[in-house]
């Protein structure tokens, strides 16, 4: 684990209030803050409720990409206008701070706090920081296999990473998650051989010999096929060998 410098938006979903002073502050000292955008009108202008009647506003510019209401973002603050109480505001100005920590101090192996903020059929969008997302694709959720992140990921979900490769070129970066769920050995302890577990089915072997149980979220063990179970579906199997210097687990079919 690492000092982290950026926390995902919403990391802590408080109401943030703020008095002109602190607005004042921030401004000079070119610190981050967070607040809840209310509404955003047909231009993508995005308004926030700053607290003490003070009003704050981020134009579509310094957004960055779109995103909708009563969700809560990171800004600086760019100009005050006392007279009106309105503050206008920059998105984009933590985004490209938190893009260059992830580029220039951060390395692989490092291990940092994400939300996941979008999923897709290939892997799932892990924000680490300032607005700032990473690919996890989806062979690096889990050492099982899936059809869909949804299996184990959800929008919002607070999870751990891990820096899998930092693409300092095309400024871009990619994350693992199945170092998270503890290793073989972590996942092995307490079980048994002639032991009988429950664990869900996934997927068959290429010659359909075979088909992988589940037994944890990241231990895998090898049964022998049968017609009749379905990817997903519970079932009961006994441990008949477990060989750790292989890392791999032998099962027979006890019901389904």
């Amino acid at each position: 684990m690492i000092y982290q410098r950026f926390f995902p938006e919403g990391w802590k979903q408080e109401q943030n209030i703020y008095s002109m002073s602190e607005l004042k502050k921030a401004q000079a000292e070119d610190s981050i803050l967070q607040g809840k955008i209310k509404t955003i009108d047909s231009n993508y202008n995005a308004y926030l409720e700053l607290g003490n009647n003070i009003k704050g506003i981020i134009p579509k510019r310094e957004l960055g990409q779109i995103i909708k209401g009563n969700n809560y973002v990171q800004f600086k603050v760019r100009d005050i206008n006392e007279r009106d109480n309105l503050c206008m505001l920059s998105r984009k100005a933590v985004k490209d701070e938190s893009l260059a920590w992830v580029i220039n101090d951060l390395e692989k192996g490092d291990i940092v706090d994400g939300i996941v903020r979008n999923i897709k059929p290939y892997g799932a969008f892990v924000e680490i920081g300032g607005g700032v997302a990473g690919l996890l694709y989806i062979n690096d959720i889990s050492v099982a296999r899936m059809k869909t992140p949804k299996e184990k990921l959800q929008l919002g979900q607070k999870i751990k990473v891990k820096i899998k490769e930092i693409d300092k070129l095309n400024k871009k970066f990619y994350l693992s998650y199945k170092e998270m769920l503890g290793s073989w050995e972590d996942n092995v302890k307490g079980l048994e051989e002639g032991s009988v577990v429950k664990g869900i089915a996934k997927e068959v072997t290429k010659n359909r010999d075979g088909i992988f149980i589940e037994l944890k979220p990241n231990l895998v063990g090898l049964c022998e096929y049968k017609q009749d179970i379905e990817y997903g579906k519970e079932v009961s199997v006994r441990i008949k060998k477990i060989i750790p210097d292989k890392k791999k687990i032998k099962l027979t079919l006890v019901s389904c």
